[in-house]
This record gives structure tokens, C-alpha cells and sequence, in this order.
């Protein structure tokens, strides 16, 4: 499998829509730093995916240089509730291995929903990346960009009133042009 397409179309959603967009105000700096990892897996199974999983937070147990990894599966849980009730194994895969404490996982997919809304909601947006996506985080470091940041509470509120700002069909072109920029 060619990876370098499903990295770039990633990329170019990092930095057009969650940098530009300002959805984490942490993303910038660790892609200026060349700290974030773009790892793409030709899992197709739950269960592969779970190993390519566990490849990756060997990487980041013995890899300081990367501060966090965008691991994508563009072959795996393409149905967005079978993706859902994966990231209960994810979790359990994190706790099995001693690692709850020190990484977790934030998620997003194409066709990322939050409870309580409609799949055309203009909130999914905040959530939706060009290929579905585990993002792993280093706790100890979320702990203190979140320590240096003013008020990390408000930050999901002002996604949404951005995404709802610029409505639907924008955020919509923007994913589309993630993955035709690739």
C-alpha cells in the first residue's frame, strides 16, 4: 500500500482545518517541532488494527522525539458505530498493557457523530478527518499544554460555534479538498 497519499490528505486536514480552523490550539506546535507522527496501517480487522495499535505505543515508549501519533486506518471500521464500539477494545488494549495514566486515545473518523446529534450536524465537524483515525496522546504532555493554557473548558464550545459559523457545506468542502490536495 502507497501510505504517502492517506499522510498527506491527513496533513493537509491537520493543518487546514484543525490548525487553521484552530480546533487544538496545541496541534501547531508539535507540527512545527516535526513532533507528530503520521503512521498509516493497511489493517482491515479489528483485531490487526489492535496490533498496529500496540505497534504504536511501542513507538511512542521508546521514541521521546514524537510527542503524539495520528495512527491511520483507512482499510478498518469504516462504519462509524462499528468504529465507535472499537475504541472500547482501544481503551481496554491501553489498560491490559499498563498504559492508562500515560497515553490516550482521541478519535476521529469521516463520519465522526456525538451522542445526541443527527449525522448532519454541523458540530460532527469537530471530530471528522479525511480516513478514520485513532490520535494517541502522551498524558504528560496534554497535562501541561492543558496547565499553560488559559481555559481548556471552553475550547470544545468555541469548536462549535466556529464549525456552526462556517456551517456544513464549508466544513464539508474542506475535508473534500483534504483528500484531493493528496
Amino acid at each position: 500500500m502507497n501510505q504517502q497519499p492517506y499522510i498527506d490528505a491527513t496533513r493537509n486536514w491537520l493543518e487546514s482545518v484543525v490548525i487553521d480552523l484552530n480546533l487544538c490550539p496545541f496541534a501547531k506546535r508539535e507540527l512545527v517541532k516535526a513532533r507528530i507522527r503520521f503512521a498509516v496501517t493497511d489493517a482491515v480487522t479489528d483485531d490487526s488494527l489492535l496490533l498496529a495499535l500496540h505497534d504504536e505505543l511501542q513507538v511512542l515508549d521508546t521514541d521521546e522525539s514524537v510527542a503524539t501519533t495520528l495512527l491511520i486506518h483507512p482499510q478498518a471500521l469504516q462504519d462509524f458505530h462499528h468504529y465507535n464500539d472499537f475504541l472500547a477494545e482501544a481503551d481496554g488494549l491501553l489498560a491490559h498493557l499498563g498504559y492508562e495514566g500515560t497515553y490516550q486515545i482521541a478519535s476521529f473518523h469521516p463520519d465522526y457523530q456525538f451522542g445526541g446529534t443527527e449525522p448532519d450536524d454541523v458540530e460532527n465537524y469537530t471530530n471528522r478527518s479525511p480516513y478514520p483515525m485513532l490520535h494517541l496522546l502522551r498524558e504528560d504532555s496534554l497535562a501541561e499544554v492543558i496547565d499553560s493554557y488559559p481555559d481548556t473548558d471552553t475550547i470544545p464550545r468555541d469548536n462549535v460555534e466556529r464549525v456552526t459559523a462556517l456551517g456544513s457545506e464549508h466544513m464539508r468542502a474542506l475535508l473534500k479538498r483534504c483528500l484531493s490536495e493528496s
